[in-house]
């Protein structure tokens, strides 16, 4: 089967539906809460090729590698980080096998997220020592045969930066997202207008820019207004975790239906995202249900800020156009000079 690029098929349908949670299916299938989840693309590679499956099943075009946590500096908290590159060839060629045996065009998303390290100048790390980190799991996500380098869940403008110049070595597109999870912001106190405006300045651009995780599907559709607003030429991606997440009986358990998704799923297209999926929580049946949603769905009007609170729940104060931080320093800065 010939297949465009992912880049062909971003510029020419009009959505594209990336999977769902990985972790808190894992937990499902058998992971213990402190293992590393990327031990599993070698030590149980069928459940992780069976969730993979599951997804694409689903109606998944776009299937994120197990490699979240697969940089150096997080594997050394299980004395793996010498095998970086093996790590992450074997979870690209599980996702690979997986989408090449399915009947559509499916695309490999090689998963990168945080170091888990703060960088410079409030942190240790370098920018030096952040690419580096960054373009060895680059390198061997393209080894094993992803199409894009999906760069996730950053918060600090400094490390996503290095992620972006060190995925830039292996010569993928790449796909950028941050979590906005605090009051609005990210836990380093980026607003999604900001994060428009920093990603429109990088020497690489990415292929497509939006947001994941957070807290709860009504913000990252509210997030994605501000990202779309700022970055209206973007395509942008929206992967929200399953409705809320609430502690339950010693687990946590997130509040979203597939009904609830589904209507997620239709708000954010009109929103303006043009990748569309879940994070955690998401499982095949939430994704399922997403698909049809947009299968029978031609894109509406803009939604307002009233709109998705009404119909997917509560937002920040910063969604509505109230900036409580900055406003908070002001009113201190006037305290300190009175």
């Amino acid at each position: 089967m010939t297949r465009p690029s992912f880049t062909e098929a971003l510029a020419t349908r009009p959505w594209l539906l990336a999977d769902g949670a990985t972790g808190t299916n894992y937990f499902q299938m058998g992971l213990e809460s402190g293992d590393a989840p990327e031990m599993w693309n070698f030590e149980h590679p069928e459940r992780v090729r069976s969730l993979h499956h599951q997804f694409i099943e689903a109606g998944a075009d776009i299937i994120l590698t197990n490699t979240f946590g697969g940089n150096r500096h997080r594997l050394k908290l299980h004395n793996a980080q010498g095998q970086v590159r093996e790590i992450n060839i074997a979870a690209a060629k599980n996702a690979r096998a997986e989408a090449d045996a399915s009947a559509r065009p499916v695309y490999v998303g090689g998963s990168i997220g945080p170091t888990g390290e703060i960088m410079e100048p409030v942190g240790s790390m370098s920018h030096e020592e952040a690419v580096s980190a960054f373009s060895e799991q680059a390198m061997a996500l393209k080894e094993g045969g992803a199409d894009v380098l999906w760069i996730e869940t950053m918060s600090s403008e400094e490390e996503l930066k290095a992620a972006v110049e060190g995925a830039a070595t292996a010569d993928l597109p790449i796909v950028t997202t941050m979590s906005f999870d605090t009051n609005g912001r990210t836990m380093m106190g980026i607003t999604p207008k900001a994060f428009g405006a920093l990603t429109a300045a990088l020497p690489v651009q990415p292929v497509a820019i939006g947001a994941n995780c957070g807290v709860g599907a009504s913000e990252l559709v509210a997030t994605v207004l501000g990202i779309s607003e700022a970055r209206p030429d973007a395509a942008v991606v929206a992967k929200g975790n399953c409705g809320v997440p609430q502690y339950v009986d010693g687990h946590i358990h997130y509040t979203g239906t597939p009904e609830l998704m589904a209507d997620y799923a239709r708000i954010a297209l009109d929103a303006g995202a043009k990748i569309i999926g879940g994070c955690c929580g998401t499982s095949p049946e939430h994704l399922a249900a997403m698909r049809k949603s947009l299968e029978t769905y031609t894109r509406g009007e803009r939604p307002s800020v009233a709109v998705i609170e009404a119909r997917l729940g509560p937002v920040s104060q910063l969604a509505k156009g109230v900036d409580t931080a900055a406003a908070g320093a002001a009113a201190r800065g006037t305290r300190r000079r009175g």
